[in-house]
């Protein structure tokens, strides 16, 4: 079994303040990672997609107030959102009896809406965390588990399935679950299908500068319900928008932000790539690998570490940029070559910048320099190293 990288986090949280919220898309594995946390602490958990856990709370305050003291897990939160009033005068009455924090985990899997719900509710008394897909430090360090997280994605079901068609069927179905079903949820004005071909049209995008009115010209739909489309899909962590730095320099910097579908697995089931030799005969296959190095170095990243990608109308370009706490840089090229070479654009960029440090990602396993303070690595090097940096 993967033991997940945030649960030593989400442990020390609780021990902190009284309720951590956890968020990330379905099926990431919020569920698991509470269930056995539940049963370690002998925790009350409740699906509130569950007729028969959410008639448990038909008077919330009357059930809780019976289990106070206990952690009390609360899955897919967003569904009840009366219950965040309820949950603060719990704790408030849970801080006058001097029972402080751990009382409640809450799991949920879209992000703005619940995140605006909980911070007005329950402001200094909840923390937030995110549950991403396996990334590259979790699924282990040989090239092979690197191979294999790229082309299933991180998703537990995808990447743990017994066959690639198995895999593939998996990420399929989750793919029609979200839009028939789950989306619903959040938007049930928005036709499925539609929807379908716009989450299409970013993964044939990938890595790609935003153009919400080429989106728009697409589908035969207006430009802001494109942009409506592409902030649900970057609410429930489907999609992320990597923005462009923008530091004070004297060049014209590109201002679009780059969008990529955040599970590699869930790019290539869209675009019906089913196997290895399909994805390495696609144009979609290096911009695929930026994306999966991109989300697993901002996914290990420690707190106070933000991503960019820099690019100028001159051509100088960095695929990510980290900005680390005290104003350093770190400046991140991908490359889908076991013969990384950084382009003049790279070391052009890095003279605009100045950066702390410069890599190239590959997927090998040495890591060597490559001259002008550039080094190849492989990516679970660098997110290690990303992991541990001082703060």
């Amino acid at each position: 079994m993967i033991q997940r990288r945030i649960r030593p986090v989400l442990e020390q949280r609780l021990g902190e303040v009284p309720a951590v919220v956890l968020t990330g898309p379905r099926q990431s594995g919020k569920t698991t990672l509470a269930l056995g946390l539940a049963a370690e602490r002998e925790a009350v958990y409740l699906d509130l997609e569950s007729p028969k856990d959410r008639a448990k709370l038909t008077d919330p305050e009357l059930y809780l107030s019976g289990h106070l003291g206990k952690l009390v897990i609360l899955d897919e939160i967003h569904r009840s959102p009366g219950l965040f009033p309820v949950l603060r005068g719990l704790i408030d009455r849970a801080r006058r009896e001097g029972l402080r924090n751990g009382l409640y985990l809450l799991l949920g899997s879209a992000s703005l809406e619940l995140l605006r719900q909980s911070g007005e509710t329950l402001a200094g008394r909840v923390t937030y965390l995110e549950l991403d897909p396996f990334d590259a430090i979790e699924v282990g360090e040989s090239p092979d588990h690197l191979d294999r997280l790229w082309l299933r994605g991180g998703f537990p079901e995808s990447y743990l399935a017994s066959s690639e068609p198995m895999s593939f069927r998996w990420r399929q179905d989750f793919i029609r679950s979200y839009l028939e079903r789950d989306i619903l949820q959040f938007a049930p004005r928005i036709a499925a299908e539609t929807l379908r071909r716009f989450w299409v049209l970013v993964a044939h995008n990938q890595g790609g500068l935003l153009n919400v009115a080429h989106f728009s010209r697409n589908l035969g739909i207006d430009v802001k319900t494109a942009g409506s489309y592409l902030g649900l899909l970057s609410d429930l962590f489907l999609v992320r928008r990597l923005v462009p730095w923008h530091g004070s320099i004297q060049k014209r910097l590109v201002k679009s932000p780059k969008t990529y579908v955040r599970d590699t697995g869930i790019v290539h089931a869209l675009l019906g790539l089913g196997g290895r030799e399909e994805l390495l005969a696609h144009p979609v296959a290096g911009p695929s690998w930026e994306g999966l190095v991109i989300e697993s170095l901002l996914a290990v990243s420690p707190p106070g570490v933000e991503g960019f990608f820099y690019r100028t109308s001159g051509g100088a370009e960095i695929d990510l940029l980290l900005s680390l706490p005290g104003g350093r840089l770190w400046a991140v090229e991908v490359k889908r070559s076991l013969s990384p070479h950084p382009a003049k654009g790279f070391h052009s960029a890095c003279e605009d910048l100045r950066p702390e440090r410069q890599f190239v990602v590959y997927p090998g396993d040495d890591r060597y320099p490559l001259g002008s303070g550039t080094e190849a690595i492989a990516l679970p090097h660098l997110a290690r190293l990303l992991q541990g940096a001082p703060s």
